[in-house]
């Protein structure tokens, strides 16, 4: 073989044993952590990693997950990657995986059922080592048939997944809506209150409507039809829930809206209506995203904590990647909190 041909050859640990001048088991030892009781001097460690620098040597990660049966890859599928209530989720998610020496594969299903089966049958064919997921359309047996498949753990955002070996990362939202529709009541004095919503296949849409309606069922209060409508979580699916709103007439004076960017869309078409915020319409969001501080008036919220949501998904995925004896499903909650700005 001529030299540019070695060149042009990738280093391999053979090259970097004959260079070292060890054995090419004593350059895995080095590499792989020496996890056998086989001695190795620092000499050695030292003249191997000097042999790998100047060959500029990387191990062949396809090879390595043979040996390890591991890829050090886990899987991340979001909701909507646009909205960026699930970004400090994917931020977390990575800081944890780099913990591990991990690297994280993003995908996005835009709340699309096909989407989300896509990305179940590409970790099956990938060989990703786990996977977190938000579904939403996803049932809990499709879930468990994919699982079963890959043979490795998912843990899922959302109190909706019942399955009894997969880990759940949860807000009570219902709970978050019910409290907050009694502010609105009981603080601001509100009794004529509508809601913007999301079709019941969404999951996080039939929770909070409940707890809406509970609110106002305990204080007697009517919920008029007209008041009650559904978006589809984006700001322009607000902006027209709201442009209708106003079209109907009869608005009520508050609105608890089951999203931030659905929340934002219903001031900026209230706005350009001529109709005043809180003054003419109060409105309350859900998440907490950074934009909710830049729209003006500043939106009143409920705030979930993404970037905690994120490392509990990841830390309970790699405490199962590790320890595959946990096989009971454990249910993590995070907290909410009102953070009440100009809206409402």
């Amino acid at each position: 073989m001529s030299k540019i041909q070695q060149r042009n050859r990738p280093p391999t640990m053979h090259d970097v044993a004959r260079l070292a001048g060890v054995s090419q088991p004593t350059v895995s030892r080095v590499l792989n952590g020496n996890n056998t009781q086989v001695p190795i001097s620092d000499d050695t460690r030292l003249k191997v990693q000097q042999a790998v620098d100047a060959l500029g040597y990387r191990p062949n990660a396809v090879a390595r997950s043979l040996r390890t049966q591991r890829t050090q890859t886990v899987a991340l599928m979001l909701a909507d990657i646009s909205n960026s209530f699930y970004h400090p989720i994917a931020r977390a998610v990575q800081d944890v995986a780099r913990q591990y020496d991990y690297e994280v594969l993003i995908s996005n299903s835009d709340h699309i059922y096909e989407y989300e089966k896509h990305f179940c049958e590409i970790v099956l064919r990938r060989g990703v080592d786990g996977a977190i997921l938000v579904p939403i359309h996803l049932t809990t047996k499709e879930l468990d048939a994919y699982a079963l498949q890959a043979h490795i753990p998912f843990v899922v955002l959302g109190h909706h997944v019942d399955h009894p070996n997969m880990d759940v990362v949860f807000l009570d939202d219902e709970r978050a809506t019910y409290e907050t529709t009694q502010w609105l009541i009981t603080e601001r004095g509100h009794y004529r209150l509508g809601y913007i919503g999301v079709p019941a296949v969404l999951p996080p849409g039939p929770r909070r409507l409940r707890g809406f309606n509970r609110a106002m069922a305990e204080a007697n209060l009517e919920v008029h039809p007209d008041h009650i409508l559904q978006g589809d979580f984006t700001l322009e699916g607000g902006k027209r829930v709201a442009q209708a709103m106003v079209q109907r007439g009869n608005l009520p004076t508050a609105l608890m809206v089951a999203n931030d960017l659905m929340a934002i869309g219903a001031i900026l078409a209230f706005r350009d209506a001529g109709l005043r915020v809180p003054e003419d319409i109060a409105i309350v969001g859900f998440d907490n995203i950074p934009e909710a501080t830049i729209v003006r008036p500043t939106l009143t919220t409920i705030a979930q904590n993404p970037h905690e949501m994120g490392e509990r998904l990841a830390c309970a995925l790699f405490e199962r990647i590790e320890n595959p004896d946990i096989t009971e499903r454990r249910v993590f909650g995070t907290p909410y909190e009102l953070i009440k700005r100009e809206s409402a």
